[in-house]
């Protein structure tokens, strides 16, 4: 039984471990350090929930596996953007902040992850000697398709209200519900588990449950020793280095929670199970879109604010252009086949960001979002019907039919 699994797991303990003395201790360090100090334990925490979560799917049932993973897999993000929207109950200036990582985090789904799943599939099936130029999903991914299209068409309400309020919240979460509901009917085979979740899952049962609780709980208190200083130390030390705060929270912070997701991905898409891969990815966006922005009220109204999250203007725009680039993700995927080409484009849209940061070229990327993803879709119209239907099948059709 291969035990490489062991020093992965202690070297990821070993990262987090300075953050929590620091917390514990009361330490005060620089926010650029406390940036990468906090960073990495966020980072290493993601690992050990991704490892464990992965490995609890070889022990407990379809329908609690749904509910406890499509939590698990967007704890650390959660832990960082409620923290923003708590904080802002008391301290109004954090409001932007709950934004700000809430959509970098999505669009990083969409612009980085989805395009590099498809290209390292694409690699890889070159390297193999196979002329394989898209990935093709599974008929079940139907059903995350079509929840991620309703929360993205409502996700327009926000930017045109300029608020987060508690009725969309239980729109949201009322769609996360279904999205739980659905996704555990389906018929559930064997994990598919790469790494160190792989390795574990050979251990014996009970020293496998073990170490599952063990990584739960050590991951657990890493992450809520690390986030308020991590999200604390993202502000101030942009602030004390001339940095946009702003897009420090927007995309640092993202790609410190996401890090552990994105690799698993391409693992499996170097493996050539890039269905595996995407539907993880497309999983994480459904659970963003709709449990993560519903959550962001509830947070900010236990903090000591009102009943709505308010935006202001670059806010609402951020929404917009994250909202416009669902649309198109959606459209890209809406006949199961997310060819090279496809991937070139949303990597392509979403870097274009960064070489025109002015705030109305966010409207215009939005406007150009929104043109081809409607092109496209009316191009594969007649898919539409049947992820509508897939939606409230009573009964989920096996892979493959």
């Amino acid at each position: 039984m291969s035990k490489s699994w062991i020093p992965k797991v202690l070297a990821a303990m070993v990262v987090a471990v300075p953050a929590l003395v620091v917390r514990l201790g009361q330490l005060a360090i620089p926010p650029a350090l406390a940036v990468l100090l906090f960073g990495a334990a966020v980072v290493a925490s993601a690992f050990l929930l991704a490892w464990a979560a992965e490995t609890a799917e070889v022990d407990i049932s379809a329908s609690l596996s749904t509910a406890v993973l499509a939590f698990i897999a967007v704890l650390p993000e959660y832990a960082v953007d409620l923290y923003f929207s708590y904080t802002s109950g008391h301290r109004p200036e954090f409001a932007q902040y709950a934004a700000a990582n809430m959509t970098g985090s999505n669009r990083l789904l969409i612009g980085i992850g989805w395009p590099v799943v498809v290209l390292v599939f694409w690699f890889a099936a070159r390297r193999r000697q196979q002329k394989v130029t898209e990935v093709v999903l599974d008929p079940r991914r139907r059903i995350e398709l079509g929840l991620l299209a309703m929360a993205g068409l409502y996700a327009f309400v926000i930017p045109l209200t300029r608020r987060i309020s508690l009725l969309d919240s239980a729109f949201l979460l009322a769609l996360f519900g279904v999205y739980l509901w659905r996704v555990s009917k389906q018929e559930k085979g064997e994990p598919d588990l790469v790494g160190v979740a792989e390795q574990m899952a050979s251990l014996p049962r009970r020293t496998r449950i073990s170490m599952v609780i063990l990584l739960f709980l050590a991951a657990a208190g890493f992450i809520l020793a690390s986030a308020a200083p991590f999200a604390d130390a993202l502000v101030e030390g942009g602030k004390q280095l001339g940095i946009d705060e702003f897009l420090l929270v927007q995309w640092l912070a993202p790609l410190a929670s996401e890090a552990p997701e994105l690799l698993v991905a391409g693992i499996l898409a170097s493996r050539l199970k890039g269905d595996d891969a995407i539907g993880t990815l497309l999983s994480s966006k459904v659970n963003q879109w709709t449990l993560l922005v519903g959550s962001l009220p509830l947070a900010h109204m236990v903090g000591g604010g009102g009943r709505t999250l308010p935006l202001d203007p670059r806010q609402t725009e951020e929404f917009a252009l994250t909202a416009a680039q669902t649309v198109l993700g959606f459209a890209v995927l809406a006949n199961l086949h997310f060819s090279v080409r496809e991937a070139v484009v949303l990597l392509s849209l979403f870097l274009l960001q960064f070489a025109f940061p002015q705030r109305d070229v966010r409207l215009v990327l939005a406007a150009i979002y929104m043109l081809i993803g409607g092109v496209l879709l009316f191009r594969q119209r007649r898919q539409l019907p049947a992820i509508a239907s897939e939606i409230f099948r009573r009964r989920s059709r096996s892979a493959g039919e």
